[in-house]
């Protein structure tokens, strides 16, 4: 285990000396500054930091980020049994059993640095690929190093007022975008409503937009934003147990498109399409991002440490397994390219193999 002191990074602040750490969502009601990573199959920790200060995503880190070559990633579902897996979830959908559910795969290459950083990496990606909810954790000591470069807001809170930005619908460009996104886009906010709804104040919860194109580096999204007051007595606690998983990586109805991810899917999520991101208890505010676009270090892998990373769509009765599998790959290439590359504080950004 390399010699890493705990911390964690999201928009433009780095949180340093770590003072308590928690599996327990009521403590983000409680005091200080927190950085939170969910996994998607459950567990959540919380880590509470003494000192946050401002400085750039993009400064030099302590070590030299070493990747994988880009040839090195292994899929844990190829591209036939990826495709095979749409065709199934469209026989579940044509049985009546969900709408819509995301099926997803995860990547993973060894690192040929057994001491790499995490913060190496984040600082690779907020060069490489910069995202309005990019967040970097690092907690050796509890097995948790992050560095996400999502574009999807998950949970935002002011108060008692809370938001979800759900995404649904990828395209190179919108051109690309087709009537089955915007169809699985609108189911998607109509679940996020009924997940707030259990935690809002009744009458409180609106979409104050729906299917907006937002354009991020190398493709577009199609984005909602769903909003809501808390209802008395609501805290983060009540709020993450209404909507996680959240609604946009798992699909409709939620409960029968988590039995078919269960099913098709071969390994653990992890904290892809989980939650990461800070809580600052005394200001009452706080945003969590969907836990896409997603690389975590594993150093208890057999064989070594690896790099994992993970990739999906989501599957409708009008979807095409080879266009969906073509999305996963496009959702992906981009980000193993940055993180197949070395950064050298001095000379920048050089991607290696990367194409």
């Amino acid at each position: 285990m390399p010699d890493l002191e705990p911390l964690a990074r999201f928009g433009g602040l780095v949180a340093s000396d770590l003072r308590d750490v928690t599996t327990d969502p009521a403590a983000l009601d409680s005091s200080g500054f927190w950085a939170v990573v969910a996994g998607f199959e459950g567990g959540t920790v919380c880590a509470r930091f003494g000192t946050v200060r401002p400085e750039p995503a993009t400064a030099a880190p302590r070590r030299l980020w070493k990747g994988p070559a880009r040839g090195d990633w292994t899929s844990s579902l190829d591209r036939a049994g990826y495709t095979a897996g749409v065709r199934r979830v469209r026989e579940y959908i044509a049985a009546g059993e969900v709408y819509q559910a995301n099926l997803c795969r995860v990547l993973t290459a060894p690192l040929p640095d057994p001491d790499a950083d995490i913060d190496a990496l984040a600082a690779v990606l907020a060069r490489g690929n910069p995202a309005p909810h990019a967040g970097t954790v690092r907690l050796p000591g509890h097995g948790i190093e992050v560095a996400s470069a999502s574009p999807e807001l998950f949970l935002r809170r002011r108060g008692d007022i809370v938001e979800s930005g759900p995404i649904k619908g990828t395209g190179r460009t919108e051109a690309d975008l087709l009537p089955k996104d915007h169809a699985e886009n609108v189911m998607i906010v109509d679940l996020v409503r009924n997940d707030l709804g259990q935690v809002c104040a009744t009458g409180t919860v609106s979409v104050p937009d729906l299917c907006v194109v937002e354009k991020h580096p190398g493709l577009v999204h199609l984005v909602s934003t769903v909003r809501g007051e808390l209802r008395e007595g609501a805290g983060w606690a009540e709020l993450m147990d209404a909507a996680f998983p959240p609604g946009s990586v798992t699909g409709a109805p939620k409960s029968s498109a988590l039995r078919i991810i269960a099913e098709l899917e071969t390994v653990p999520r992890g904290p892809y399409c989980g939650g990461i991101g800070w809580v600052d208890a005394d200001r009452g505010t706080g945003e969590l991002a969907v836990g896409i676009r997603t690389f975590w270090i594993d150093r208890i892998a057999p064989g070594g440490p690896v790099l994992r990373f993970g990739t999906g769509a989501g599957i409708t009765w009008g979807s095409d397994p080879d266009r969906e599998w073509d999305e996963t790959e496009l959702k992906a290439s981009r980000l193993l390219a940055v993180a197949s590359g070395t950064y050298d504080s001095n000379e920048g950004e050089r991607n290696h193999g990367a194409e």
